[in-house]
């Protein structure tokens, strides 16, 4: 595998892609919406004292659902566009290895995807230098969405070469980020709620004034999911991997400033099984103490370096697949397949 050579195919494919005026349209478009949230965000947060953090945090998860959307768009045909148009041959039977043209076409599409990143830095670092955000939480989250952009864009060049049909490929590349965002919310939700078990609840008797016995207590169980069973499958979605890989910074109440550390706290809060419930109307009607957020967060375990794996393995396996089918001489090709 030569660099020259992958970098020479990956400048045909950006110039191929360069020349429509529907690229530069896009970008347009996404820098539009990404100025109407940073405005809007900068507003709704602008009444607490955390207003920075939390318009960033929104803007970053704003530009990791848009490029999620829009990668798979630009990577999914990416070889198999070529087989269809009859230029795929003509580029294998140049020096250019199987390596060259894989590795070549997933650098342009991750160079692709890395546009809609620059073009959404100024908006971050006007979010950063607005609130009180770190310089590790900026760099984290950057390097969070350049992994992702990586990973989108490998799934979607693995697609394009497995699958004979440009449209097909696409398809099945937003069905896999569909999974990983959408699907694993699903099976999270459906799965902790099959699992259920019987949860102790304690409260006050009343007397006939409506007054509390504070010398007895009535029981009774009701029954709770067990979401800390099925915590696992979240480790997947991108955005719990952008959420809690990013350092968390909390309030002076305690409780996350930004999006980050709220989607945070659920996924770890998800983890702790279910426990006895007290209500104690004779304390002030306050229920028994609860862990803190800080406490919740340094007793549970990360997930995000799980998750990436998850998702590399994915792209890998797919990206590996599409590097066999593309090799050349092939020695059995789908039906219908062009060669030439």
């Amino acid at each position: 595998m030569s660099a020259s050579r992958v970098w020479t195919i990956a400048r045909l494919e950006l110039t191929q892609r360069l020349r429509s005026p529907g690229w530069y349209i896009l970008l347009g478009v996404f820098a539009l919406v990404l100025l109407i949230v940073t405005v809007l965000a900068l507003m709704a947060f602008s009444f607490t004292p955390t207003a920075g953090s939390g318009a960033y945090s929104v803007i970053v998860m704003l530009v990791l659902l848009l490029v999620m959307l829009i990668s798979p768009t630009l990577s999914g045909s990416s070889i198999n566009g070529d087989r269809e148009a009859a230029t795929l041959a003509s580029l294998q039977i140049t020096l250019a290895s199987t390596g060259d043209i894989m590795v070549g076409k997933l650098l342009a599409a991750i160079i692709t995807g890395s546009a809609f990143l620059l073009v959404a830095v100024p908006f971050l670092v006007v979010s950063m230098l607005v609130g009180s955000v770190r310089p590790d939480v900026l760099l984290v989250s950057l390097l969070v969405l350049a992994a992702e952009i990586v990973i989108v864009a490998a799934i979607g060049v693995g697609w394009s070469g497995l699958v004979a049909r440009p449209l097909f490929s696409v398809a099945n590349s937003y069905l896999v980020v569909a999974a990983l965002c959408l699907g694993t919310l699903l099976i999270f939700g459906l799965a902790g709620s099959v699992f259920r078990t019987d949860v102790e609840v304690r409260n006050r008797p009343w007397d006939a004034q409506g007054a509390p016995i504070c010398d007895s207590w009535e029981t009774h169980t009701v029954q709770q999911p067990r979401f800390d069973y099925v915590w696992g499958f979240l480790a997947a979605n991108p955005f719990v991997v952008l959420a809690d890989a990013t350092p968390t910074t909390l309030s002076s109440f305690g409780y996350p400033n930004d999006m980050f550390g709220s989607v945070k706290l659920s996924v770890r809060t998800a983890q702790l099984p279910p426990q006895v419930q007290d209500y104690d109307a004779c304390l002030q009607g306050e229920y028994t103490q609860q862990p803190s957020p800080k406490e919740i967060l340094a007793s549970t375990t990360p997930s995000w370096f799980v998750g990436l794996a998850i998702q590399i393995m994915i792209a890998g396996g797919l990206f590996a697949g599409a590097w066999a089918r593309t090799r050349t001489p092939a020695r059995r090709l789908p039906p219908g397949t062009r060669i030439a």
